[in-house]
């Protein structure tokens, strides 16, 4: 299975930044695709960021222009660069990945981390 560990959410001022990473575990196969959605109090949950393992980025329409989704390979690693940060930002932010097989997907979720934007 992968595990995720996420870290770098925490309390920021609107109109400043926050990067966020996800560290998956090396033990895993391959991973097809990875994402970071969001969730904010009495809301579903959110697309915010998808990469592909071709590299191809889809961004939410709320957060296109401002926010930056990348990966370091070598490390298992991605990341989200949050920049000009809005209090609608604020929500407790996931982490996945998709791990496809024989035809099958396999989605993982980290533990999420909050980020809190304020006036």
């Amino acid at each position: 299975q992968v595990q995720l560990v996420e870290s770098g959410g925490g309390l920021v001022q609107a109109g400043g930044s926050l990067r966020l990473s996800c560290a998956a575990s090396r033990s895993i196969f391959s991973i097809n695709a990875m994402g970071w959605y969001r969730q904010a109090p009495g809301k579903q949950r959110e697309l915010v960021a998808t990469m592909t393992a071709g590299g191809s980025r889809n961004y939410g329409d709320s957060v296109k222009g401002r926010f930056t989704m990348s990966r370091d390979n070598a490390k298992n690693t991605v990341y989200l660069q949050m920049n000009s940060l809005k209090p609608e930002d604020t929500a407790v932010y996931y982490c996945k990945a998709r791990h496809t097989v024989a035809g099958n997907n396999y989605d993982y979720w980290g533990q999420g981390t909050q980020v809190t934007v304020s006036s």
